[in-house]
């Protein structure tokens, strides 16, 4: 395994997938360093602990080292400002190898707003802020999106599925369809009537999020930079869901946190085979415009 140090930041770190994000990054690892992104310095020292104890006492020094806390909010401006600086003070002449956009919220009792302010604009501002950090020659942006995203695509009219998976989609047009949505969520306007099917905010979110993969991919061909889904997760976003049921969440399908690295852990480290794709939880390329089952044949972009 290569000696040169990985610097990678994951937001939304303190717990659920972006936890187990950083975990596996210590564990599967002995080459990165990771700052783990949290809105609270607390909760984020609170995550770096548990994730130490559950190091064993040989691996504890190490990694100990190889983690440190950053606080960032990526739904405010100022506080995604500061957290680039501050990493670019701790990382000094060394470059930024990985970022993963995990931090998101759900939209049960959200507004549109507020949605696609954190899942769809949240990577947008980190993105913005934290590429000149990026500059090793193999970096990666890994935008952690969900099946949620192609399934709304499949319930839109062809028109929004046409604009949801141009090729040539660029943030601009990203922000004016997201614009549209929350002018319809505040106001007197038909989602069914103007092609968003259902209005899903979270599953605009991620096909908004999705599109903006393919974007920046186009525009930073330099790159590698990729979404996808870690899978049906328990975390404290889906759990309610389970509760809802009446059942376990195993009961309903979801995994442990731990089971649903696979994708970012290949985005990171693997071989894609390409730029602004969307991946399974299987690390398989998957279509945006549908679902896709893991263990399915992968997507050839037919």
């Amino acid at each position: 395994m290569p000696n040169e140090r990985k610097f990678i930041l994951v937001t939304g770190a303190n717990r659920g997938v972006g936890l187990a994000t950083v975990a596996a990054l210590l564990d599967e690892r002995d080459d990165t360093h990771v700052f783990l992104g949290s809105r609270s310095l607390e909760r984020g020292e609170e995550a770096r602990d548990k994730v130490l104890a559950d190091q064993s006492d040989a691996d504890q020094s190490d990694a100990d080292k190889r983690v440190e806390v950053v606080q960032i909010d990526v739904s405010d401006d100022a506080s995604v400002q500061q957290a680039a600086e501050t990493v670019a003070e701790r990382l000094g002449d060394a470059p930024l190898y990985g970022l993963v956009n995990n931090a998101g919220i759900g939209d049960r009792d959200r507004s549109m707003r507020t949605v696609l302010d954190v899942n769809t604009r949240g990577p947008h501002r980190v993105c913005e802020a934290f590429l000149p950090l990026l500059t090793h020659d193999d970096a990666r942006i890994v935008n952690v999106a969900s099946a949620s995203g192609p399934n709304f695509v499949s319930g839109c009219s062809p028109e929004r599925q046409a604009q949801l998976t141009d090729p040539e989609i660029t943030w601009d047009e990203i922000e004016e369809i997201m614009d549209e949505a929350i002018a319809i969520d505040e106001g007197d306007g038909d989602f069914e009537a103007a092609g968003f099917g259902g209005g899903s905010a979270y599953g605009l979110s991620k096909a908004c999020l999705n599109a903006y993969t393919v974007a920046l991919a186009r525009e930073h061909s330099d790159l590698t930079i990729n979404a996808c889904t870690p899978g049906f997760i328990e975390t404290g976003m889906t759990r309610p869901m389970a509760e809802r049921q009446g059942v376990s969440p195993a009961e309903m399908g979801m995994k442990p946190p731990e089971e649903g690295t696979t994708a970012q852990m290949f985005l990171l480290f693997g071989e894609p085979g390409g730029s602004g794709w969307y991946f399974g939880s299987d690390a398989e390329r998957s279509p945006l415009d549908r679902y896709r089952s893991p263990g399915d044949p992968p997507y050839t972009g037919e």
